[in-house]
């Protein structure tokens, strides 16, 4: 099958499409026809070589989430049948012809979504449910900050602590992301180039949770604005994985500080994650509460002008790969 492989650790250039052979799946893995993978920025780390964990990259096919169709099912898969429409979440392999995948981490593609659209859900949907809404505890009435508005983990965040009930505040980088994340269902959109996001949402009384994935001197400001009993949840520290606070005011209002890596995870986890996901996540897609956000495509050749996109950060929304 054709696949894009990284060739070394490096620029995007390192991504070049090559033959390799169509993986065989295990007892518990489906195989899928891919028919769209998204892109994603730890896809930009791991082909950086700096996503922690990975080890060498060379010779690996990237790529986290997919969507397609069930070629073939292992002798354990009980739920899926060949001809199946899936997306699924998967640790690498997804700028593919063809993807093996663990059966307890697909999900239905949703009705009348295209495989474009469905690629794009779950690394986003996945990363925010686990985050936001378990680690993060938010509740129908509190206040989310999410840090780039914009991006697929942004544009995630929004509608569904929007569709849930709760109140939203979003950062972006120019007018026309802050359109964007308000459309949405923000209801601050905060242009950091031009704004203090800190003194805006101080004058509006605070917040109760914050979906961080800039790091950096960031955080001290996050503290700052959380609530009494807020939570700070870490995704990435793009700014830098170092930032001072005070201690004291973490104990004194009893502040929450944690975060996650979705990739390193166990299988496990992964499955209960779906399977939270399903029963949470998919009625809104259904009810039409949550809507894709496709910022472009490529095609699967074309991985490198992907990825050079992904890391101009210019996008609303989603970069997708077609596979043809």
């Amino acid at each position: 099958m054709q696949a894009i492989v990284i060739t070394a650790a490096g620029g995007p250039e390192t991504l070049q499409l090559q033959q390799v052979d169509t993986p065989t799946p295990a007892a518990h893995q489906v195989l899928v026809r891919v028919q769209a993978a998204g892109v994603n920025r730890p896809d930009v780390l791991i082909r950086q070589g700096k996503y922690a964990g990975t080890g060498d990259v060379a010779g690996m096919v990237p790529g986290l989430e997919i969507a397609g169709v069930v070629e073939q099912c292992g002798a354990a898969v009980t739920r899926w049948q060949p001809g199946d429409a899936v997306c699924a979440l998967l640790p690498a392999g997804g700028y593919a012809e063809y993807a093996a995948v663990d059966a307890a981490h697909c999900l239905p593609v949703p009705v009348g979504w295209s495989p474009a659209e469905a690629a794009s859900l779950p690394e986003t949907v996945f990363t925010v449910w686990h985050n936001v809404f378990e680690r993060g505890a938010l509740q129908p009435d509190e206040t989310l900050l999410v840090h780039g508005g914009s991006s697929g983990i942004g544009i995630t965040a929004v509608q569904l602590a929007h569709a849930l009930g709760s109140k939203v505040a979003a950062t972006a980088g120019s007018a026309a992301k802050c359109a964007a994340v308000r459309e949405l269902g923000a209801d601050w959109a905060i242009n950091y180039k031009e704004e203090d996001f800190e003194a805006v949402l101080r004058e509006a009384g605070g917040v109760d949770v914050v979906l961080d994935m800039i790091g950096g001197d960031y955080t001290a400001k996050n503290l700052r604005l959380l609530r009494s009993d807020g939570r700070l949840v870490f995704i990435n520290a793009m700014q830098g994985s170092r930032g001072e606070f005070n201690a004291l005011e973490v104990m004194q209002r009893r502040l929450t500080i944690t975060g996650s890596t979705l990739r390193p995870r166990s299988a496990e986890f992964k499955a209960h994650l779906a399977a939270a996901v399903e029963r949470h996540v998919w009625p809104l897609l259904t009810a039409g509460q949550f809507r894709p956000v496709i910022y472009r495509t490529f095609a699967l050749a074309e991985a490198q002008q992907a990825h050079e996109l992904m890391e101009s950060s210019e996008h609303i929304g989603k970069i997708v790969l077609i596979v043809d």
